[in-house]
């Protein structure tokens, strides 16, 4: 389990001291901004050690997710599974290779476009995301309360 929040000591500053004469407006936060992206980081590693002893990689959750996430109406295909894991589409290719013989998923061709694979999940797939979204969804309630203080300062007013 990742550590909490780590504790620093220094002396404390205020807004008006930090900024000198600038508004708050004007003035950046940078310590809302470094406690989101450790708030972020942490959540990602309990994903990622989570995603683990499921058997998965993280990248496999993720391709999981994604597909499950955006297949509402028609299954993806590897291109938008590359496209929304931000990785290349040979990259997304293997992946799908690897996750096939794991039994997580299935290719299915696409009968608007012979030339296209669309991916879903198989049953063990569906088992092993509904078990790590449940943990997730756990998790994300947890953290949820300080997320939305973090992120309090960044509203529009």
């Amino acid at each position: 389990m990742p550590p909490s929040k780590p504790k620093l000591k220094r002396k404390a500053q205020t807004s008006s001291s930090l900024s000198g004469n600038r508004t708050r407006a004007e003035t950046m936060d940078y310590e809302s901004l470094a406690s989101f992206r450790f708030e972020l980081r942490k959540f990602l590693a309990f994903s990622d050690a989570a995603a683990a002893k499921a058997g998965l990689t993280p990248q496999q959750h993720q391709a999981l997710l994604t597909i499950k996430g955006f297949s509402s109406k028609i299954p993806v295909s590897i291109g938008e599974l590359a496209k929304l894991l931000f990785i290349k589409h040979h990259t997304a290719v293997e992946l799908v290779d690897r996750m096939t013989k794991l039994g997580l998923l299935s290719r299915v061709v696409d009968d608007t476009d012979a030339r296209r694979a669309l991916i879903k999940l198989t049953r063990e797939g569906e088992l092993r995301l509904r078990k790590l979204s449940k943990i997730h969804t756990a998790e994300l309630g947890a953290v949820g309360p300080t997320l939305m203080k973090i992120l309090k300062p960044f509203r529009p007013r």
